[in-house]
């Protein structure tokens, strides 16, 4: 039932033409003094198969480039965290909606913006690789090796309690 839902919501956003309605993309100046990506807030897509997670490369010349981190991106103001993170993981590392099963999120919150991880299981037969110039590679990554990794620094402060919620949902 939810995974109908689901792929009915992320088929029916798109318009006669077949593109999507995107009035997210925008920076936000925050609070805290950054400006953030997402002017209805960002979401992303952690997956995880067999105590590992998908990162994905970040190409150089994005914000925060060349670090690694999850496929996410700008929330569009009729789409849900789901659907957002669904959308992105699609487009940068072409994941299919029917994929994986979402367990729970995580949001990181900044008063006038937020981002929001989807933490979701992988399906066996799930493909994934660089959709887009976004992406240079995408790669499983055990689960206690992601901090070796030359993270994307949100990711990294966020990583801590996203690896606690992996092991609290039995991952």
């Amino acid at each position: 039932m939810y995974k109908a839902g689901l792929v009915h919501n992320l088929r029916n956003s798109c318009h006669s033409s077949g593109v999507a309605h995107r009035d997210g993309d925008g920076w936000v100046e925050c609070t805290c003094g950054s400006k953030h990506w997402g002017l209805h807030g960002a979401a992303g897509l952690l997956l995880v198969q067999n105590r590992k997670v998908l990162l994905q490369h970040r190409a150089p010349w994005v914000h925060n480039g060349d670090t690694w981190g999850i496929p996410g991106g700008a929330r569009d103001s009729h789409e849900s965290i789901i659907e957002a993170a669904a959308r992105e993981a699609h487009e940068e590392v072409g994941i299919q909606v029917d994929a994986f099963t979402p367990i729970t999120t995580h949001t990181v919150n900044h008063d006038l913006w937020e981002y929001n991880t989807v933490i979701a299981h992988a399906h066996e037969n799930i493909t994934t690789h660089a959709m887009n110039e976004e992406s240079l590679q995408v790669e499983w990554v055990a689960i206690d090796s992601v901090s070796e990794k030359n993270l994307h620094p949100s990711f990294e402060k966020a990583w801590p309690e996203l690896k606690a919620l992996l092991f609290e949902s039995g991952i």
